[in-house]
């Protein structure tokens, strides 16, 4: 029995908690500990102490305040990320200067985002704790890599064989793409090298609320397409991409000859909202073969059920593969239910949509 238990410890996932906030961090250390899987082995109140306490406790993962005194959270995890890769869930204010610290943060490449918990979060302190353990649960399985920089990525991206731009008819194609953890930056790295004369896109990103429309809008400076964040009711026009707000389900719907987004406050589906499932279905239903279905890195298996729907009704289906997956839980599953026509590296995912246009 002695023994047993001690295997057990010995497999939990150790967590080191870093935040300015006393109160934060003994919040999130009770929350973290509800799960017998984890172990809150340390926590530390600023990122030079954060550094220490990494050597003498080897954490699998790290809980890291966005903006602490001394060094901020993002400086730090450019040199963690640097010299010692590994998986960081970002606690972020919900603010619009935490908001764009916070995406910096994942380009960097911290595997999560989870919003800072207030000190009026009785009433939703069970729900929280789930988001928080799910989200240290999934990072403890990332893939984590040395940061590489800007002039390395673009070199990198140089090798790849251009884009031909194309001119499509109207709009009856479009692109759906569904995608979580990790999910941000792989999202760039497609739109990055999508021509701007593509067909549509809509995009379900799981994302906090006073993230998406910050993270919409860092999109659209990197990508030749013009991408927004979604609204209700509004026209679905080739060469823009539209991401679903947090916190809120986004579906296309027909209106006669044309196609619109419409925003659903609607209960969680697979515990998120938005979800993928939900876009996807709505895409099956309403654009069939014309459609093309694109799932990436995520946790959960999110989208697999709508992607199925997708592939049913005529469309061509694309998953990440699960090598350049941050985790390969939502292609994973859409892989194992056998509704996907091409697994291929994020680095192909581009260029495997305009083939399946051209074909």
């Amino acid at each position: 029995m002695l023994q047993s238990t001690q295997a057990r410890q010995n497999n939990r996932i150790r967590v080191l908690v870093v935040d300015d906030s006393a109160l934060i961090r003994s919040m999130l250390t009770e929350m973290l500990e509800q799960d017998p899987d984890i172990q809150v082995v340390g926590t530390a109140q600023d990122p030079l102490v954060a550094r220490e306490k990494i050597k003498q406790l080897k954490p699998d993962v790290l809980t890291l305040d966005v903006e602490m005194p001394r060094m901020d959270g993002v400086t730090f995890l450019r040199n963690l990320m640097r010299l010692r890769p590994m998986p960081v869930v970002m606690v972020s204010t919900l603010t619009q200067k935490g908001s764009e610290i916070t995406l910096d943060a994942l380009e960097l490449g911290a595997v999560d985002v989870i919003a800072k918990p207030t000190v009026d979060i009785a009433h939703t302190f069970s729900h929280y704790a789930d988001e928080v353990i799910a989200k240290v649960r999934a990072a403890a399985k990332a893939r984590v890599r040395a940061l590489t920089t800007i002039s390395e990525r673009q070199s990198a991206d140089a090798v790849l064989p251009a884009i031909k731009t194309r001119h499509y008819r109207t709009t009856d194609k479009l692109i759906a793409l569904g995608a979580s953890t990790g999910g941000t930056e792989a999202i760039r790295e497609v739109l990055e090298v999508m021509p701007a004369d593509s067909p549509a896109m809509v995009i379900t990103q799981h994302i906090p609320e006073a993230f998406s429309k910050p993270f919409s809008e860092r999109m659209n400076r990197c990508s030749p397409m013009t991408v927004s964040e979604a609204r209700d009711g509004e026209q679905i026009v080739p060469g823009h991409v539209y991401i679903a707000p947090g916190n809120r389900h986004l579906l296309v719907v027909r209106d006669g000859a044309r196609f619109r987004c419409k925003l659903s406050d609607g209960p969680a589906v697979n515990r998120h909202r938005p979800s993928v499932d939900v876009m996807f279905r709505s895409v099956a239903q309403n654009i069939g073969p014309n459609a093309i279905g694109v799932i990436l890195t995520g946790m959960g298996d999110d989208g697999a059920r709508g992607m199925l729907e997708m592939k049913q009704a005529g469309a061509h289906t694309i998953a990440q593969d699960e090598k350049t997956s941050v985790v390969w839980g939502m292609p994973g599953e859409a892989v194992s239910r056998g509704c996907v026509d091409d697994i291929v590296p994020l680095r192909a995912v581009a260029r495997k949509i305009h083939k399946a246009l051209e074909g």
